[in-house]
């Protein structure tokens, strides 16, 4: 189970773990995203289904304005502040749940922070630039640090590692060496294996296998598992028939250990956690 004792800092917001899974509602303001196909592309239905998945128990929402699928092409700043920084502010103002930023951009992470985002989640963890950990050294944001192999662009052009869990366990384990010489405290930071980021089917199966080793680093774990193309590969289910894979995933990860979980469907992800819980204590 949860590491005892291991706090997470985002700003004000203080959670102590273990405590109950964490969930971390997804808000795609793209037209292109996998998962929603731009369901949710203007400030007014993202702000709108943002504050449905606060109402269905979301603990953190993660708002994103560039996809991230396979090879999706890089939009520039400009049309990314434009997507997320009004949907940020207006949610800063009617919620006070958590907002999370998903870029891989210091200048759109600072721009969110700016107006009003307290955690970073990014899939480019693996730069070697420090602008973005200089940021979040200097606001005490939260930082969701994500194991990515290459790009979006090239991530799933045939992936290869050693050994997929060594390798992501030692990716994280150098990582918080060098966040903390550019200024970053660890309580700051939550960890991301990355699942469908560089990796086959296998290696996310080996992954998810294999959760326990991450959740021993010292650091919360986060999950993001919902609707990605492995499940459908298991399963031949399209994009919004994937759930019950979803939940599968979340169960599992919930009993590995897993302190985060980052869901599309969230009524049905809390209610599948709280059951998790409620067997794995009653044991």
């Amino acid at each position: 189970m949860a590491y005892c004792g291991m706090q997470f800092r985002a700003c004000d917001c203080n959670w102590e773990f273990p405590r109950p899974t964490v969930v971390m509602g997804v808000v795609n303001v793209t037209p292109d995203s996998f998962s929603d196909g731009g369901k949710f592309a203007s400030a007014d239905r993202a702000v709108e289904h943002a504050l449905r998945l606060a109402a269905e128990g979301a603990d953190i929402l993660d708002i994103g304005g560039e996809s991230s699928r396979p090879g999706a092409e890089s939009v520039d700043e400009s049309v990314e502040l434009g997507r997320v920084i009004p949907v940020i502010k207006e949610l800063a103002g009617q919620t006070k749940i958590p907002l999370s930023i998903d870029t891989q951009k210091p200048v759109v992470a600072q721009a969110a922070v700016e107006a009003g985002a307290t955690i970073i989640n990014d899939i480019a963890a693996n730069r070697e630039d420090e602008a973005m950990w200089e940021l979040v050294a200097k606001t005490g944001v939260g930082y969701v640090a994500m194991h990515m192999l290459g790009t979006p662009q090239t991530m799933q052009k045939a992936p290869r590692y050693c050994n997929v869990v060594n390798d992501v366990e030692a990716f994280f384990c150098c990582r918080m060496e060098r966040w903390t010489d550019w200024g970053m405290t660890l309580e700051q930071v939550m960890l991301d294996p990355g699942i469908g980021f560089g990796k086959t089917l296998a290696h996310n199966l080996e992954l998810l296998a294999n959760l326990e080793r991450f959740t021993k680093l010292g650091r919360p774990l986060l999950l993001g598992a919902s609707r990605k193309s492995f499940l459908g590969a298991l399963s031949k289910a399209a994009v919004e028939d994937r759930l019950p894979g979803s939940i599968a995933c979340a169960c599992h990860a919930v009993a590995a250990g897993v302190h985060i979980i980052r869901a599309h469907d969230v009524r049905e992800t809390v209610q599948a956690i709280k059951t998790t819980e409620a067997i794995i204590t009653s044991s």
